[in-house]
Protein backbone atom coordinates (compact mmCIF):
# COMPACT_ATOMS: atom_id res chain seq x y z
CA UNK A 1 0.00 0.00 0.00
CA UNK A 2 1.34 3.45 -0.91
CA UNK A 3 1.96 5.59 2.17
CA UNK A 4 2.95 9.18 2.51
CA UNK A 5 6.66 9.75 3.07
CA UNK A 6 7.72 11.61 6.20
CA UNK A 7 9.27 14.94 5.37
CA UNK A 8 12.60 16.15 6.72
CA UNK A 9 12.61 19.17 8.96
CA UNK A 10 16.16 20.41 9.23
CA UNK A 11 18.10 23.01 11.18
CA UNK A 12 21.84 23.00 10.88
CA UNK A 13 21.72 19.58 9.20
CA UNK A 14 20.53 17.92 12.42
CA UNK A 15 17.11 16.95 11.08
CA UNK A 16 15.33 18.70 14.00
CA UNK A 17 13.03 21.68 14.37
CA UNK A 18 13.93 24.30 16.94
CA UNK A 19 11.17 26.00 18.84
CA UNK A 20 9.73 28.75 16.70
CA UNK A 21 11.97 27.92 13.72
CA UNK A 22 9.18 26.47 11.58
CA UNK A 23 9.53 24.01 8.69
CA UNK A 24 12.64 23.87 6.54
CA UNK A 25 11.13 24.84 3.20
CA UNK A 26 11.93 28.33 1.98
CA UNK A 27 9.14 30.74 2.81
CA UNK A 28 9.94 32.72 -0.35
CA UNK A 29 9.24 29.76 -2.65
CA UNK A 30 7.80 30.00 -5.16
CA UNK A 31 9.16 33.45 -5.93
CA UNK A 32 7.35 33.70 -9.27
CA UNK A 33 5.18 31.67 -11.59
CA UNK A 34 6.07 28.00 -11.96
CA UNK A 35 6.15 26.29 -15.34
CA UNK A 36 4.74 22.76 -15.63
CA UNK A 37 6.12 21.21 -18.80
CA UNK A 38 3.87 18.49 -20.20
CA UNK A 39 5.82 16.16 -22.48
CA UNK A 40 2.81 15.58 -24.73
CA UNK A 41 0.15 17.13 -26.90
CA UNK A 42 -2.51 19.54 -25.61
CA UNK A 43 -5.66 17.73 -24.56
CA UNK A 44 -4.15 14.29 -23.90
CA UNK A 45 -5.19 12.83 -20.53
CA UNK A 46 -1.97 13.63 -18.68
CA UNK A 47 -2.08 17.21 -20.01
CA UNK A 48 -5.56 17.55 -18.49
CA UNK A 49 -4.28 15.96 -15.29
CA UNK A 50 -1.41 18.46 -15.18
CA UNK A 51 -3.86 21.35 -15.55
CA UNK A 52 -5.97 20.02 -12.68
CA UNK A 53 -2.87 19.79 -10.47
CA UNK A 54 -1.72 23.26 -11.60
CA UNK A 55 -5.03 24.78 -10.50
CA UNK A 56 -4.62 23.29 -7.02
CA UNK A 57 -0.98 24.36 -6.65
CA UNK A 58 -1.75 27.88 -7.84
CA UNK A 59 -4.33 28.18 -5.07
CA UNK A 60 -2.22 26.64 -2.30
CA UNK A 61 1.14 28.27 -3.09
CA UNK A 62 -0.20 31.69 -4.18
CA UNK A 63 1.70 31.83 -7.46
CA UNK A 64 0.55 30.84 -10.96
CA UNK A 65 1.44 27.31 -12.06
CA UNK A 66 1.33 27.48 -15.85
CA UNK A 67 1.15 24.41 -18.10
CA UNK A 68 3.29 24.43 -21.23
CA UNK A 69 2.92 21.52 -23.68
CA UNK A 70 6.15 20.37 -25.28
CA UNK A 71 5.45 17.21 -27.33
CA UNK A 72 7.88 15.32 -29.49
CA UNK A 73 10.12 12.24 -29.62
CA UNK A 74 7.94 10.23 -27.21
CA UNK A 75 8.44 12.73 -24.41
CA UNK A 76 12.15 13.32 -24.94
CA UNK A 77 11.83 16.99 -25.92
CA UNK A 78 9.87 17.92 -22.81
CA UNK A 79 12.16 15.90 -20.55
CA UNK A 80 15.26 17.48 -22.07
CA UNK A 81 13.87 20.97 -21.53
CA UNK A 82 13.26 20.32 -17.83
CA UNK A 83 16.59 18.53 -17.32
CA UNK A 84 18.36 21.63 -18.63
CA UNK A 85 16.29 24.12 -16.63
CA UNK A 86 17.40 25.87 -13.45
CA UNK A 87 17.06 23.50 -10.45
CA UNK A 88 15.10 25.96 -8.35
CA UNK A 89 11.63 24.42 -8.30
CA UNK A 90 10.23 26.75 -10.92
CA UNK A 91 10.11 24.11 -13.67
CA UNK A 92 8.30 20.78 -13.22
CA UNK A 93 7.96 17.91 -15.69
CA UNK A 94 4.79 15.87 -16.22
CA UNK A 95 5.33 12.94 -18.54
CA UNK A 96 4.42 9.38 -19.34
CA UNK A 97 6.34 6.85 -17.30
CA UNK A 98 7.58 5.42 -20.62
CA UNK A 99 9.77 8.50 -21.11
CA UNK A 100 11.95 7.09 -18.32
CA UNK A 101 11.28 3.34 -18.59
CA UNK A 102 11.12 2.69 -22.34
CA UNK A 103 13.02 5.48 -24.09
CA UNK A 104 16.43 4.49 -22.64
CA UNK A 105 16.10 1.19 -24.52
CA UNK A 106 14.11 2.45 -27.51
CA UNK A 107 16.38 5.40 -28.42
CA UNK A 108 20.03 4.79 -29.18
CA UNK A 109 20.84 8.28 -27.87
CA UNK A 110 18.90 10.29 -25.30
CA UNK A 111 19.36 14.01 -24.62
CA UNK A 112 19.04 13.36 -20.87
CA UNK A 113 19.89 10.72 -18.29
CA UNK A 114 16.70 9.35 -16.69
CA UNK A 115 18.56 8.35 -13.53
CA UNK A 116 20.96 11.27 -13.08
CA UNK A 117 19.03 14.29 -14.35
CA UNK A 118 15.77 14.11 -12.36
CA UNK A 119 14.25 13.83 -8.91
CA UNK A 120 10.77 12.38 -8.83
CA UNK A 121 7.99 13.96 -6.79
CA UNK A 122 5.37 11.27 -7.34
CA UNK A 123 3.65 8.91 -9.71
CA UNK A 124 0.52 11.03 -9.79
CA UNK A 125 -1.97 8.63 -11.35
CA UNK A 126 -2.29 5.54 -13.49
CA UNK A 127 -4.41 4.52 -16.46
CA UNK A 128 -4.94 1.33 -18.50
CA UNK A 129 -5.54 0.93 -22.22
CA UNK A 130 -8.46 -0.75 -23.93
CA UNK A 131 -8.17 -3.06 -26.94
CA UNK A 132 -10.77 -1.80 -29.41
CA UNK A 133 -11.66 -3.04 -32.89
CA UNK A 134 -13.87 -1.68 -35.64
CA UNK A 135 -17.20 -3.55 -36.03
CA UNK A 136 -16.12 -4.69 -39.50
CA UNK A 137 -13.68 -7.13 -37.88
CA UNK A 138 -15.69 -10.31 -37.16
CA UNK A 139 -14.49 -10.86 -33.59
CA UNK A 140 -16.20 -10.37 -30.25
CA UNK A 141 -13.61 -11.63 -27.78
CA UNK A 142 -9.87 -11.69 -27.20
CA UNK A 143 -9.73 -15.39 -28.14
CA UNK A 144 -11.45 -14.66 -31.45
CA UNK A 145 -9.20 -11.68 -32.03
CA UNK A 146 -6.01 -13.68 -31.49
CA UNK A 147 -7.22 -16.41 -33.85
CA UNK A 148 -8.08 -13.76 -36.45
CA UNK A 149 -4.71 -12.00 -36.04
CA UNK A 150 -2.77 -15.24 -36.46
CA UNK A 151 -4.10 -15.69 -40.00
CA UNK A 152 -2.02 -12.79 -41.34
CA UNK A 153 -0.21 -9.72 -39.95
CA UNK A 154 -2.76 -7.20 -38.76
CA UNK A 155 -2.43 -3.40 -38.94
CA UNK A 156 -3.09 -1.36 -35.82
CA UNK A 157 -3.03 2.32 -34.85
CA UNK A 158 -0.72 3.87 -32.29
CA UNK A 159 0.50 7.33 -31.35
CA UNK A 160 4.14 6.85 -32.35
CA UNK A 161 7.18 4.79 -31.35
CA UNK A 162 7.30 4.15 -27.62
CA UNK A 163 3.80 5.44 -26.91
CA UNK A 164 1.46 3.34 -24.75
CA UNK A 165 -0.63 2.06 -27.67
CA UNK A 166 2.50 0.92 -29.49
CA UNK A 167 4.07 -0.78 -26.48
CA UNK A 168 0.86 -2.39 -25.33
CA UNK A 169 0.17 -4.10 -28.67
CA UNK A 170 3.78 -5.22 -29.10
CA UNK A 171 3.78 -6.66 -25.58
CA UNK A 172 0.50 -8.46 -26.23
CA UNK A 173 1.52 -9.92 -29.58
CA UNK A 174 4.67 -11.37 -28.01
CA UNK A 175 2.57 -13.21 -25.44
CA UNK A 176 -0.21 -14.26 -27.82
CA UNK A 177 1.98 -15.15 -30.81
CA UNK A 178 0.75 -13.09 -33.77
CA UNK A 179 2.33 -10.56 -36.13
CA UNK A 180 1.40 -6.91 -36.57
CA UNK A 181 1.83 -3.92 -38.85
CA UNK A 182 2.17 -0.76 -36.71
CA UNK A 183 0.65 2.43 -38.16
CA UNK A 184 1.83 5.58 -36.38
CA UNK A 185 -0.26 8.72 -35.88
CA UNK A 186 0.86 12.11 -34.63
CA UNK A 187 -2.17 12.74 -32.46
CA UNK A 188 -5.28 11.19 -30.96
CA UNK A 189 -7.74 13.14 -33.12
CA UNK A 190 -6.82 11.60 -36.47
CA UNK A 191 -6.26 8.22 -34.87
CA UNK A 192 -9.77 8.23 -33.43
CA UNK A 193 -11.27 9.48 -36.70
CA UNK A 194 -9.65 6.66 -38.68
CA UNK A 195 -10.68 4.05 -36.10
CA UNK A 196 -14.29 5.17 -36.24
CA UNK A 197 -14.34 5.20 -40.05
CA UNK A 198 -12.65 1.82 -40.35
CA UNK A 199 -9.64 3.29 -42.16
CA UNK A 200 -7.60 1.55 -39.47
CA UNK A 201 -9.39 -1.19 -37.61
CA UNK A 202 -7.88 -1.65 -34.17
CA UNK A 203 -5.59 -0.39 -31.46
CA UNK A 204 -4.94 -0.09 -27.75
CA UNK A 205 -6.28 3.31 -26.63
CA UNK A 206 -7.27 5.04 -23.42
CA UNK A 207 -10.79 4.09 -22.37
CA UNK A 208 -11.69 7.69 -21.60
CA UNK A 209 -11.37 8.67 -25.25
CA UNK A 210 -13.42 5.83 -26.75
CA UNK A 211 -15.86 4.53 -24.15
CA UNK A 212 -18.73 6.54 -25.66
CA UNK A 213 -18.13 4.85 -29.02
CA UNK A 214 -17.93 1.41 -27.42
CA UNK A 215 -21.25 1.96 -25.68
CA UNK A 216 -22.94 3.06 -28.91
CA UNK A 217 -21.49 0.18 -30.94
CA UNK A 218 -19.23 2.23 -33.20
CA UNK A 219 -16.26 0.35 -31.74
CA UNK A 220 -16.00 -2.95 -29.89
CA UNK A 221 -14.10 -2.99 -26.59
CA UNK A 222 -12.52 -6.42 -26.18
CA UNK A 223 -10.27 -6.11 -23.13
CA UNK A 224 -8.49 -3.88 -20.63
CA UNK A 225 -4.70 -3.93 -20.37
CA UNK A 226 -4.31 -3.77 -16.58
CA UNK A 227 -4.94 -6.46 -13.99
CA UNK A 228 -7.91 -4.50 -12.65
CA UNK A 229 -10.91 -3.60 -14.78
CA UNK A 230 -11.42 -0.04 -15.96
CA UNK A 231 -13.24 2.42 -13.73
CA UNK A 232 -15.20 3.59 -16.78
CA UNK A 233 -15.95 0.19 -18.31
CA UNK A 234 -16.12 -2.43 -15.54
CA UNK A 235 -18.01 -4.75 -17.88
CA UNK A 236 -14.96 -5.15 -20.14
CA UNK A 237 -12.69 -8.03 -18.99
CA UNK A 238 -8.94 -7.72 -18.52
CA UNK A 239 -6.49 -9.52 -20.79
CA UNK A 240 -4.99 -11.18 -17.72
CA UNK A 241 -8.29 -12.82 -16.77
CA UNK A 242 -8.76 -14.10 -20.33
CA UNK A 243 -5.83 -16.49 -20.26
CA UNK A 244 -2.77 -14.20 -20.34
CA UNK A 245 -1.93 -14.09 -16.67
CA UNK A 246 1.41 -12.32 -17.16
CA UNK A 247 -0.12 -9.44 -19.09
CA UNK A 248 -0.30 -6.25 -17.05
CA UNK A 249 0.05 -2.87 -18.75
CA UNK A 250 -0.69 0.17 -16.67
CA UNK A 251 0.72 3.58 -17.54
CA UNK A 252 1.83 5.87 -14.72
CA UNK A 253 2.30 9.62 -14.92
CA UNK A 254 5.33 10.90 -12.97
CA UNK A 255 6.10 14.43 -11.87
CA UNK A 256 9.79 15.31 -11.72
CA UNK A 257 12.16 18.23 -11.23
CA UNK A 258 15.84 18.72 -12.13
CA UNK A 259 18.13 16.55 -10.00
CA UNK A 260 19.89 19.44 -8.25
CA UNK A 261 16.64 20.93 -6.91
CA UNK A 262 17.12 21.52 -3.15
CA UNK A 263 15.67 19.01 -0.71
CA UNK A 264 13.43 21.55 1.02
CA UNK A 265 11.77 22.59 -2.25
CA UNK A 266 11.34 18.96 -3.31
CA UNK A 267 9.71 18.17 0.05
CA UNK A 268 7.37 21.16 -0.23
CA UNK A 269 6.33 20.26 -3.77
CA UNK A 270 5.80 16.62 -2.91
CA UNK A 271 3.59 17.59 0.02
CA UNK A 272 1.55 20.06 -2.02
CA UNK A 273 1.14 17.71 -4.99
CA UNK A 274 -0.05 14.94 -2.66
CA UNK A 275 -2.55 17.32 -1.14
CA UNK A 276 -3.85 18.22 -4.59
CA UNK A 277 -4.15 14.58 -5.64
CA UNK A 278 -6.09 13.66 -2.50
CA UNK A 279 -8.76 16.30 -3.11
CA UNK A 280 -12.13 14.81 -4.15
CA UNK A 281 -12.76 17.42 -6.83
CA UNK A 282 -9.45 16.69 -8.58
CA UNK A 283 -10.15 12.95 -8.46
CA UNK A 284 -13.56 13.66 -9.97
CA UNK A 285 -11.84 15.50 -12.85
CA UNK A 286 -9.63 12.47 -13.50
CA UNK A 287 -12.39 9.85 -13.45
CA UNK A 288 -13.73 10.59 -16.98
CA UNK A 289 -10.15 10.19 -18.23
CA UNK A 290 -10.00 6.68 -16.72
CA UNK A 291 -7.19 7.85 -14.45
CA UNK A 292 -6.83 6.58 -10.89
CA UNK A 293 -4.82 8.59 -8.36
CA UNK A 294 -1.66 6.84 -7.17
CA UNK A 295 0.09 9.67 -5.23
CA UNK A 296 3.26 7.67 -4.59
CA UNK A 297 6.22 9.14 -2.77
CA UNK A 298 9.25 10.24 -4.74
CA UNK A 299 11.18 7.20 -3.53
CA UNK A 300 8.39 4.86 -4.60
CA UNK A 301 8.25 6.54 -8.00
CA UNK A 302 11.98 6.04 -8.51
CA UNK A 303 11.79 2.37 -7.50
CA UNK A 304 8.85 1.69 -9.82
CA UNK A 305 10.53 3.40 -12.76
CA UNK A 306 13.75 1.45 -12.26
CA UNK A 307 11.84 -1.85 -12.08
CA UNK A 308 9.71 -1.13 -15.16
CA UNK A 309 12.78 -0.06 -17.15
CA UNK A 310 14.16 -3.60 -16.79
CA UNK A 311 10.91 -5.12 -18.12
CA UNK A 312 10.72 -2.81 -21.11
CA UNK A 313 14.36 -3.35 -21.99
CA UNK A 314 13.45 -7.01 -22.55
CA UNK A 315 10.36 -6.15 -24.61
CA UNK A 316 12.23 -3.66 -26.79
CA UNK A 317 14.97 -6.22 -27.44
CA UNK A 318 12.47 -8.99 -28.24
CA UNK A 319 10.50 -6.87 -30.69
CA UNK A 320 13.49 -5.19 -32.29
CA UNK A 321 12.07 -1.71 -31.71
CA UNK A 322 14.66 1.04 -32.00
CA UNK A 323 14.67 4.71 -32.92
CA UNK A 324 17.91 6.26 -34.16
Amino acid sequence: MITKRSFLMATGGAGLVLAGAGPSWPQSYPQRGVKIVVAGLPGVPFDLMARAIADKLSASLKQPFIVEDKPGAAGNLGAEAVAQSAPDGHTILVALETTFTVNPSLYRKLPFDPNADFRFLTLAASSPNMLVVHPSIPVNSVAEFVAYAKKEPIAYAHGGPGTPGHLCMEYFRLLAGFETVPVAYRGNTQLATDLLSGQIKLGFVGAGGVIQYVRTGRLKGLAISSRERSLLAPEVPTIAELGYADFDFLIYFPLAVPAATPDDIVSLLEREVHGALRSPDLQARLLPLDMKVAASTGAEAKARIESDAKLWAKVVKATGMHVD
